[in-house]
């Protein structure tokens, strides 16, 4: 085994164990080993063309890498010895191709241009992966909101009942916010999506580089303008982890409101069996377990955000080896959120929905009140507040019949009500929630012709974005195509 040469010169190799776990970052390193063999194709590449590396050296060191490539990095590679991966893996080519050739990999750059770029990489494929995961939650909940346009519901404020509309109205807010996570996962990817790689420590490099040619070969947009930005910047995790946090943050609300749902209080949704779990000790319960942990992953991944800002808040200019421990919070927290989103997409999609309750409860707690008082205004002149009040006045006395609302109009304001006109018959209307919900036909609005409407608007919002990121993946698959084609091209 070699012993990790980047402390040969200048400190001795005699730590202790604790000591080379406590510097070690292997285990997050696991996740951007192999964006490290391309970042190193790309950068061999590049010393090969400006003439930086002979091409006996280029070309053996290429074949080393293509294996790792084709077979994975060796496994003593990743031995705690080694600070990190790319000590290793500098080690094990040194070792198979000796010294005179694999001491030259690393001319031109430092283990800081190279971290950076690497977890840019990978956190490129993350967010591509969170898009395309967003992307089928919200086709999952358009598919729902189309089948249920007409299926009542009570809506709430403060949990108490408030005013009725639709299940499918209630499903097509959560997708409006989704597509605003998409939004900030690709405004996210394109500041991401620019190469640190030549930047070296932080100063840049005295050896005659191309930027413009590694970040090419690597699917970035461009180079980092400043070479101690491209070291020391964090900002694109934090961003990143952001996202995901005002993401997951509305997945537990849609969570909360299944778990709430789901009771026995409520019954307006059953969920399927492989998204429950039952007790070990209680044969009858049937708990929303995936509901549950899902609402948990949320504190997951804002605790990933708070430690990333807790790190970062104070280092200066430019690399500091605190930012080792940012990485496996960004994984973390990442992983977190795209494993809620694919879950939750199949809890919603297999949840059975009881519309008869729904529509049972869409019309209690006196949650059409604002249509009479609404019908007052519209039909019978009365000042909006007036209306109000006397509905308000009518329903604390305990009834909305012509009765008790003649009786709050005259406490109220002075006026009666029959002799303007009211009937049961109008009031009977106006207190149906079918009728209140068909009322509200503006844009956005519950009425069933609207939230048909906004379902084809949205769909084609979702194919726009499908295609979108589906670009952004091609983009990627056709940069690593091309840069292992010129890597064997250089090996052959």
């Amino acid at each position: 085994m070699q012993r990790d040469l980047v402390r040969r010169g200048r400190l001795s190799d005699d730590r202790t164990g604790e000591v080379m776990h406590f510097l070690s970052s292997m285990t997050a390193d696991r996740e951007i080993a192999d964006m490290d063999v391309l970042v190193d194709m790309a950068h061999l590449l590049m010393l090969s063309r400006q003439g930086i590396i002979d091409r006996e050296a280029a070309v053996a060191l290429m074949r080393a890498l293509l294996g790792f490539y084709r077979d994975g990095i060796p496994a003593e590679a990743y031995d705690e010895q080694f600070e990190d991966i790319h000590a290793g893996k500098e080690a094990v080519l040194i070792g198979q191709v000796g010294e005179a050739f694999g001491g030259r990999l690393h001319m031109a750059r430092s283990r800081n241009d190279e971290v950076a770029t690497c977890i840019r990489m990978r956190l490129r494929r993350e967010l591509i992966a969170l898009m395309e995961e967003t992307c089928t939650l919200r086709g999952v909940l358009l598919e729902t909101a189309a089948a249920h346009l007409h299926t009542i519901m009570p809506g709430f404020t403060h949990l108490q009942h408030a005013q009725p509309t639709t299940l499918a109205h209630h499903l097509l807010a959560y997708e409006q916010a989704l597509s605003r996570d998409f939004a900030r996962f690709a405004d996210a990817y394109a500041r991401l999506n620019e190469c640190p790689l030549g930047a070296a420590a932080f100063a840049s490099t005295g050896f005659p580089i191309d930027r413009e040619y590694t970040a090419r070969l690597l699917g970035f947009d461009r180079p980092m303008g400043n070479s101690m930005d491209a070291v020391s910047a964090r900002d694109f995790a934090i961003e990143a982890l952001a996202d995901c946090a005002t993401m997951t943050a509305t997945t537990s609300r849609l969570c909360e409101e299944m778990i709430i749902w789901s009771t026995a209080f409520v019954r307006f949704v059953t969920l399927a069996d492989d998204y429950s779990s039952t007790s070990s000790i209680m044969p009858q319960k049937k708990n929303p377990d995936t509901a549950e942990i899902m609402r948990a992953k949320t504190g997951t991944v804002a605790g990933a955000l708070v430690s990333a800002l807790t790190i970062t808040k104070g280092l200066p200019m430019s690399y500091n080896r605190d930012l080792q421990e940012l990485t496996p919070h960004l994984w973390h927290g990442i992983g977190a959120a795209e494993e809620s989103l694919v879950v939750l997409a199949g809890m919603i999609r297999t949840a059975t929905f009881n519309t008869e309750k729904m529509a049972e409860e869409a019309g209690k707690g006196f949650s059409t009140a604002t249509e009479l008082a609404d019908v007052m205004v519209r039909e019978f002149g009365l000042p909006f507040r007036t209306a109000h009040s006397i509905v308000g006045r009518a329903v604390k006395m305990g009834a909305l019949d012509l009765d008790t609302l003649e009786a709050a109009a005259e406490e109220v304001a002075g006026l009666s009500l029959r002799e303007r006109g009211l009937t049961p018959e109008r009031i009977a209307s106006a207190l149906d929630p079918a009728v209140s919900v068909a009322e509200r036909s503006a844009v956005g609005g519950p009425a069933p012709a609207e939230t048909g409407r906004a379902c084809i608007g949205r769909k084609e919002y979702l194919t726009a974005d499908r295609t979108r990121v589906a670009s952004l993946k091609k983009a990627q698959e056709a940069a690593v195509t091309e840069l292992i084609a010129e890597a064997e091209r250089l090996a052959a």
